[in-house]
């Protein structure tokens, strides 16, 4: 054996390359793998498929009493009525720009926040960082009628904010699991860059953008699907703040309208759903492999 395969690591796995090696071992082993992957990817998938194929179908034939896995004749007028009578396209808009607006603010407060608490080290920076932490242990619904009573009437500023994008936009915007995940990754960061910047005349803001930021791609990546992510699919806390049906959501909007009298085909409402789920399965195929490698970078000192 050559010194570089001694010093080739070990595959790790539930099952040793020894218990491979034996008869019949092998085959049960990818038999049962791609059994449980093929299991799995239906059971996700599966709902998907139907939703979009439901809505090629006509409403007599999706109210059949037997369901039909493939639609017997294939129609695109529940996706254009739902992208023109529904008025989608507005809502569509609607959240997008909610998505947006929070992400910028949500990146920004808690970049600042988990850099002030990782290289500034501010006074009682590690109890306010445990207290951060202990609210995630509160479920959400117990934060719904402090939240909406503070956008209500602002402190301070006695503003209400219901009704505008601020009512979603600044009770996400520090987000303790981001904070945690950004400081994390900070703390692999070396002392003697930042030291470095700091000779050569750079100020602590400088320093960030110049230094922290260019470094933290990865984490910023995972962080600003999540924070799109959250933003999108949101519905409890739109459905309270938003009441204007024409500043609502699209998740809001598309439950306005399954239960308003207006009667809406059932195939058209499937299209809109299939609408709203599209843009988030696209950045989840383009961005899957950023969020497994941003979680896990700078878990390891290197």
């Amino acid at each position: 054996m050559t010194a570089h395969e001694s010093a080739a690591p070990a595959t790790r796995s539930l099952i040793s390359d020894q218990e491979l090696a034996r008869p019949g071992y092998r085959a049960a082993y990818f038999t049962v793998l791609s059994l449980t992957t093929v299991l799995f990817a239906a059971a996700f998938l599966f709902p998907l498929y139907w939703m979009a194929s439901s809505a090629l179908e006509t409403p007599r034939e999706f109210a059949a009493q037997t369901p039909t896995l493939v639609p017997k004749s294939v129609h695109l007028t529940a996706y254009h009525d739902a992208w023109t009578q529904m008025d989608i396209a507005h809502f569509f808009l609607n959240t997008v720009w909610y998505a947006a607006g929070g992400w910028l603010i949500q990146i920004s407060v808690d970049v600042c926040a988990a850099y002030a608490l990782s290289k500034l080290r501010p006074v009682f920076g590690k109890a306010v960082f445990a207290g951060m932490l202990a609210s995630l242990m509160l479920p959400s619904a117990a934060l719904l009628v402090p939240a909406y009573l503070t956008v209500s009437d602002l402190p301070l500023l006695h503003l209400n904010l219901l009704n505008t994008p601020w009512a979603l936009w600044l009770p996400g915007a520090a987000n303790a699991f981001n904070i945690y995940v950004l400081r994390r990754f900070f703390d692999q960061i070396p002392g003697e860059l930042l030291d470095a910047a700091a000779i050569d005349g750079a100020s602590r803001l400088q320093t960030l953008l110049r230094v922290v930021l260019p470094l933290s791609r990865p984490v910023l990546a995972v962080i600003s699907i999540f924070a799109v992510v959250g933003m999108w699919k949101d519905f409890l806390w739109p459905l309270l703040v938003l009441q204007d049906p024409g500043k609502q959501t699209l998740s809001v909007a598309l439950h306005r309208l399954s239960t308003s009298t207006t009667q809406v085909p059932p195939t058209e409402m499937i299209a809109g759903l299939s609408i709203a789920a599209v843009p988030m399965i696209v950045l989840f195929l383009f961005f899957q492999r950023h969020i497994l490698g941003g979680l896990s970078a700078g878990a390891l000192k290197g």
